[in-house]
């Protein structure tokens, strides 16, 4: 008998080469188009920038080595099967005297490459911010090798936007007369555009891999129990800090941080000096990292608006769930039928509770001894967007729970977030433990069954012709979470 065969689901993958000043990269996202997931990311340091501050052009080597890069970047996503690409170059390409004969090269590879202006790498990189922090307000703040963008980013839009040139390979010679002589210079740059204007003491959105080396750097000193770099923020306070510990550790010391590149440890002097000074121009009151760029915002800004309304969370929440889950996902079912026990819930903890509903089955193909830790894993360190930091703790805490870990075995986080929340996020993880084992894994008895405090007891109600479904696995379960809630557990026949 001949078996059965079916086919993988279709998937659209989309395609991001960035030519910077920097660096050369290929991003290769998969999944739903309002969060879709990065399946390869590659960069070759190119250096394009280098020689444009001796004569105005790409050095030969360093265009050889671009394009390089470019032809197997266009073989690659020709035979990953990439949709859409986009080929962008920014300020090196922009500003070079042989920037246009370097585009014709790249046209021999079967590349389009879209140059942008100043303008619009300030506006995409506005929209990568909001592609990830929906809710920002600021300024988004792009450093690339060549040039620093500024954008307005307020109510799910970009406004004002400029390009200076003031990228790290072209800070060393403007501080060379010294800081008060480096912040006059930004200044009067910054001013003669208009800025601050109307942003002054609203926050900094940091976009940029120099900026996320400082931002790592930060992470190293604070001693920080969670290093994720994604929406970690920092007060104006901490930039003393940070100058101070780039003058102090030598190269070899900042290239020892963990994830720190030798490129990027080699320009944190200049990228917290001219972090400090935007902060004091700016006065700027905190400054938050976003990993969403000018890459992501040009994916978003093709979006149409019904799906850039689309909440980033829920969207990858739920695309992850379905693609782990053992039975047809629903999670939602779950969020719902465990509600009553969170009436007058925040809203942000509300949305959080059914991120950890949709992925409550994805740690199931793990080995059982190792299934909390798997969960936990995916919550603090998933490539989520649209989370912060406390949130990605709470999401983690959920699942950690839900998969039966023990609780002296997630790690300290108090500093972080509240004693409180944690304990609300450990009763979601319990909830839906109780809820997959009732159900196992299915989403029919949800229909026939409830869960409610009432009167200090967490009673538990079966439908007639589903109370075999009680039993003592089900009834640990239940003890559980009635400990957890203060109540005492009841099953009762509806």
């Amino acid at each position: 008998m001949a078996l059965l065969r079916t086919s993988k689901p279709a998937v659209h993958r989309s395609a991001v080469i960035d030519i910077g000043s920097n660096s050369v990269r290929l991003v290769v996202y998969e999944g739903p188009p309002r969060a879709p997931a990065v399946i390869f990311n590659e960069k070759v340091a190119a250096g394009l920038g280098r020689g444009l501050a001796i004569d105005g052009r790409i050095a030969e080597a360093d265009a050889e080595r671009g394009l390089t890069a470019l032809r197997r970047y266009a073989l690659l996503a020709r035979h990953m099967e990439v949709k859409d690409l986009v080929c962008v170059a920014t300020a090196a390409v922009r500003d070079a005297e042989n920037g246009p004969g370097f585009i014709a090269a790249a046209a021999e590879a079967g590349l389009s490459i879209r140059l942008l202006s100043g303008q619009e790498e300030a506006e995409a990189a506005g929209y990568g911010v909001l592609s990830a922090i929906p809710e920002a307000r600021g300024i988004a703040v792009d450093l690339g090798g060549g040039s620093l963008e500024l954008a307005e980013v307020a109510h799910g839009e970009v406004g004002r936007r400029a390009s200076f040139p003031l990228g790290v390979l072209r800070l060393p010679a403007l501080r060379r007369e010294g800081p008060q002589a480096f912040e006059r210079a930004v200044r009067k740059m910054l001013r003669g555009a208009g800025w601050p204007g109307g942003m002054a003491g609203l926050p900094l959105y940091l976009v940029g891999g120099s900026w996320r080396a400082l931002a790592r750097l930060d992470l190293e000193l604070t001693n920080d129990p969670l290093a994720v770099l994604d929406q970690h923020s920092f007060p104006r306070t901490a930039l003393r800090r940070l100058v101070r510990a780039t003058r102090r550790l030598s190269f070899e010391e900042l290239r020892a941080i963990p994830g720190m590149a030798s490129n990027r440890a080699a320009t944190l002097p200049d990228a917290a000096a001219l972090l400090a000074a935007l902060a004091n121009i700016i006065d700027v009151p905190e400054m938050t990292v976003s990993s969403s760029g000018l890459r992501e915002g040009l994916l978003y800004q093709a979006l149409d608006p019904a799906t850039r309304a689309q909440d980033p969370l829920i969207v990858a929440a739920e695309f992850e769930g379905r693609r782990l889950a053992r039975f047809a996902p629903h999670g939602r079912a779950i969020t719902e039928w465990i509600a009553p026990l969170f009436v007058g819930e925040a809203p942000a903890d509300s949305r959080v509770r059914l991120a950890a509903s949709l992925l409550s089955d994805v740690a199931w193909s793990a080995n059982p001894d190792f299934r909390a830790e798997r969960g936990m894993e995916i919550g603090l360190h998933g490539n989520w967007r649209g989370i912060d930091i406390p949130g990605r703790i709470l999401l983690a805490r959920a699942l950690h729970a839900g998969f039966g870990g023990a609780d002296g075995d997630f790690p300290a986080m108090s500093t972080l977030v509240g004693a409180e929340r944690l304990a609300r996020a450990r009763q979601w993880g319990l909830a839906i433990r109780l809820a997959q084992r009732l159900t196992g894994g299915i989403e029919a008895p949800l229909k026939a069954s409830r869960i409610a405090l009432e009167d200090g007891r967490l009673v538990l109600g079966l439908q007639r012709g589903w109370h075999h479904l009680a039993g003592e696995s089900v009834d640990r379960r239940l003890r559980s979470l009635a400990q957890a809630l203060g109540a005492k557990p009841e099953l009762v026949l509806l």
